[in-house]
């Protein structure tokens, strides 16, 4: 009896870690879910050798305050600046040029430059509302997806 109550409480705590997690979608998704529900978007952009933008997803998918948000407010995506196959969003082809994905320069380009982590929100109408270059605590975050997902923008 012991055994089963241990397993049942596991279970329950594995379930509720993972509602908790907002989930990440495509660019090529947004279309049809902008469609059905309208949100903001919000978009990391990192790459793969920065241990900032690791951080700030694990901050994005395991905080509680932020994933919650997240999860019910806006669409979230995690976009690679280096990577490689072509994204088509918002009715045009984006490529991979010289190092850096042509949508993360789009996306992320703040004072001439883009840096890792950019974090960046859009609204449904996919304009950017929202630019910071940089970590984001996570108490930082919570209040600007506060501040964005009560405005009038999205």
């Amino acid at each position: 009896m012991f055994r089963i109550s241990i397993i049942f409480s596991i279970l329950i705590l594995s379930s509720a870690n993972v509602m908790g997690q907002s989930q990440s979608v495509a660019f090529e998704d947004l279309k049809a879910l902008q469609i059905k529900e309208p949100r903001p978007v919000a978009v990391l952009i990192m790459t793969t050798w920065c241990k900032y933008c690791h951080a700030m997803k694990n901050t994005m998918l395991k905080n509680k305050k932020v994933s919650a948000l997240l999860g019910a407010k806006f669409y979230t995506v995690f976009l690679n600046a280096e990577q490689k196959d072509d994204i088509l969003f918002a009715g045009r082809r984006f490529k991979h040029k010289e190092g850096v994905h042509e949508l993360a320069q789009e996306l992320g380009t703040m004072n001439g430059q883009v840096s890792y982590p950019s974090f960046c929100l859009l609204n449904s109408r996919n304009e950017i509302i929202y630019q910071h270059d940089g970590f984001l605590s996570s108490q930082a975050m919570v209040d600007i997806l506060l501040i964005i997902s009560k405005s009038d923008n999205h």
